[in-house]
């Protein structure tokens, strides 16, 4: 392994909620995750990376991949599977190959929140143009949250919908921060907030 690879992020999700599979549905460009699968990202730089460690996770299971991204920085890949099993083991081939444990990672950090409480008419039609999933109703109460690495944006909004009847607006999970908007009545996004942070914050990394 080369002393300039960084592993960024090994983000193991145990079980895709509805909402946030059907949303990871619209952007995938590969096999397409469905409620209830173990879901893997794997975040790393240099970016190039990528491909390498993809073949090792896809090659040691049957798990498949979802999205396997190169962007200016950084390099992310998703695989999935009904068998949490074969996710694990995937990751553990990874890490191995790799030469690193999963605590070798950055620790996620919760970069900013924030909680707007009856959201106008005006505001939910503009960030209704950017949205794909749920449609922000005016008069709802919106969170709008970002963490670093990127890819534990995923386990924060999936956690957030174990917690809390929310509907999933948006998921950013590529580059410097990961980004969610959620919108529900003001004490589900609450609950949904503490929920997600509580989840990242909770990840072991490096400083």
């Amino acid at each position: 392994m080369s002393d300039q690879f960084e592993l960024r992020a090994f983000c193991y999700l145990d079980r895709m909620q509805p909402q946030y599979a059907a949303f990871v549905g619209t952007i995938t460009q590969g096999d397409l995750p469905v409620e209830g699968m173990a879901s893997l990202y794997v975040e790393m730089a240099p970016g190039n990376w990528v491909f390498r460690v993809v073949d090792y996770a896809v090659k040691a299971t049957n798990a498949k991949p979802g999205a396997q991204i190169v962007e200016r920085q950084y390099g992310m890949f998703e695989i999935h599977s009904y068998s949490q099993e074969d996710v694990i083991q995937a990751g553990q081939v990874v890490l191995r190959e790799l030469g690193l444990t999963a605590k070798d990672q950055l620790k996620p950090q919760i970069a900013s929140e924030q909680v707007i409480t009856n959201v106008s008419p005006y505001q939910a039609q503009l960030l209704n143009r950017f949205s794909r999933g749920m449609m922000l109703v005016p008069g709802r109460t919106m969170l709008v949250l970002e963490c670093t690495p990127a890819a534990y944006i995923n386990l924060a909004a999936n956690e957030a919908e174990k917690a809390s009847e929310i509907n999933i607006m948006h998921i950013t999970s590529v580059g410097v921060y990961g980004r969610m908007w959620l919108s529900g009545s003001e004490s589900s996004i609450l609950a949904a907030r503490d929920a997600a942070v509580a989840a990242v914050e909770a990840v072991e990394g490096r400083s």
